[in-house]
């Protein structure tokens, strides 16, 4: 079983937390969770996979452990959201990867999918709405 870490990034002036495990050189899956869970929800899975996967599980804004800036300062948009996790994988080095997207995170991968498909290696949707 891989090592889970436990990190926070600057994005624009917002944490954005993950956990990460898995090889840095190995097929990276970033995994976008559900409304109303954080990246907590894929504690059992992360280990599972660790071994043949680089997995980066992000809280989006508003959620787990990532910032929750003011409706005043954020407006809480999917557009928006994928724009804050398109900067996140360019904070941590994130260039080709799989989406794993369930439920919220869908339409969020889906927008990151559609903006810069060339970055995209594949798409796993559980209970994803397009």
């Amino acid at each position: 079983m891989g090592t889970v870490t436990y990190r926070k990034v600057d994005v624009g002036g917002m944490g954005v937390f993950y956990r990460e495990a898995g090889p840095k050189d190995a097929p990276t899956i970033l995994l976008l969770h559900g409304f109303p869970t954080a990246g907590h929800m894929f504690r059992d899975l992360i280990p599972q996979l660790a071994e043949r996967f680089r997995l980066v599980a992000p809280d989006l804004l508003g959620f787990g452990q990532s910032d929750m800036p003011a409706r005043s300062a954020f407006t809480y948009t999917f557009e928006n959201l994928a724009s804050v996790i398109d900067r996140f994988t360019e904070a941590i080095s994130l260039h080709r990867f799989a989406i794993y997207v369930f439920d919220y995170g869908a339409p969020v991968g889906f927008r990151l999918a559609v903006g810069r498909p060339d970055r995209i290696t594949a798409i796993i949707s559980q209970n994803g709405n397009a």
